[in-house]
């Protein structure tokens, strides 16, 4: 069944919350200690529809809200935070400037199958040397023979080994800044791309980062996303984006965390526990509300850049925060290496990082609050 035949949201999360039960759930362990997403669950994500949540109707897609897009990654990451991001940067960077920026011919070509779930997306942007300051991009881009020639090299690169399609950005010039920036829809086996290395995290484990090498790679003129000089805003707006869906799968993990500090609290109802517990409380509660606000804001097609960066700030604040004191009420038993509480705090540590660091989420509301004021 394609995304566009399923109904309503409820139906979407009645089909998260069963992936999450029967499939992923069940090997989460397994996902953390091998680094590898199981073939199974690629499967069952595209089998599922989740892929295309995002895509037009007419591409076979579902069309979602973001409130249903949200509600769906913190489901999935609740049992697994590393099948969330996946999904989340497949919807939201990958699949995301095709629809909004592709031309019809590219957009025939590939969002149908990144909306089944044949192709998995991915989004190359870090490099390096170059991380939260993207304008400052090294690898370059030049016109040869009717198309480009691409040289350099990406970081960071979620799920690039598996991806089918990477939506990559390169520039033509470092020293025109972001207006040299253009973006590129490259498909998987072109000559030229290859994996370097494929990073060992702290969490997350399950989605791969991997290093992109750009030797010499020759991509026709149909391969640029957007107008030529436009990559840097066309990143922005993904990135905008991707934060409210980065943000609920920091929640999932919140809420992941808040449960199991519950249950060991029950086994153990110390008052100290007791207060631990309420302020965890209060942390998912506020973290859970700035993540539907932001997507609520979206949905209705207003500024939502300040609502984005504020639920990932909190929400990924509340991940760190419960997963760490829910460590401190397992005991000895959540600090065993395996333990699902010590996943949970690995995979929480991972969020202030990506989709835009905590530091640069307060600069861009610090700005923000302070310059319309």
């Amino acid at each position: 069944m394609t995304a566009s035949e399923r109904g309503s949201t409820t139906d979407w999360l009645s089909v998260a919350r069963s992936l999450a039960s029967n499939v992923i759930g069940p090997r989460a362990d397994e996902m953390d200690r091998s680094d590898r997403l199981p073939e199974q669950i690629r499967t069952q994500l595209g089998a599922s529809g989740l892929m295309g949540l995002t895509a037009p109707t007419e591409f076979g897609g579902a069309q979602a809200n973001t409130r249903v897009v949200a509600s769906v990654l913190e489901t999935l990451s609740v049992a697994s935070a590393a099948v969330a991001t996946i999904l989340s940067v497949h919807l939201a960077v990958a699949t995301g400037p095709v629809v909004d920026h592709g031309t019809i011919e590219q957009k025939r070509a590939w969002v149908p199958k990144l909306a089944s779930g044949e192709w998995l997306g991915a989004f190359a942007l870090t490099e390096p040397s170059v991380g939260s300051d993207a304008a400052k991009l090294a690898t370059r881009y030049s016109r040869a023979d009717g198309g480009f020639h691409l040289r350099g090299t990406k970081m960071f690169t979620t799920s690039a080994e598996s991806a089918d399609l990477i939506v990559l950005f390169a520039t033509r010039d470092p020293q025109l800044g972001p207006h040299g920036i253009s973006a590129f829809a490259i498909p998987k086996g072109t000559t030229g791309l290859s994996v370097g290395q494929r990073l060992n995290k702290l969490g997350i484990r399950g989605s791969e980062t991997v290093e992109l090498v750009l030797d010499d790679l020759a991509l026709p003129e149909s391969a640029m996303l957007g107008p030529e000089g436009q990559g840097f805003r066309i990143a922005m707006e993904a990135l905008a984006g991707g934060r409210i869906g980065i943000a609920a799968c920091a929640l999932g993990v919140a809420r992941a965390a808040f449960e199991q500090m519950r249950t060991a609290a029950a086994q153990d109802p110390a008052d100290w526990k007791r207060t631990a517990v309420a302020r965890a409380f209060g942390e998912l509660s506020a973290a859970s509300a700035l993540v539907y606000r932001a997507a609520d804001v979206k949905d209705q097609g207003l500024p939502f850049v300040e609502e984005a960066s504020a639920a990932k700030l909190v929400a990924s604040q509340a991940a760190m925060h419960i997963a760490s004191t829910g460590l401190d009420v397992a005991g000895i038993a959540g600090a065993r290496s395996g333990s699902p509480a010590e996943r949970l705090l690995r995979d929480a540590r991972v969020f202030p990082i990506v989709e835009g660091t905590t530091e640069i989420q307060e600069l861009i509301l610090g700005r923000s609050l302070v310059d319309r004021s």
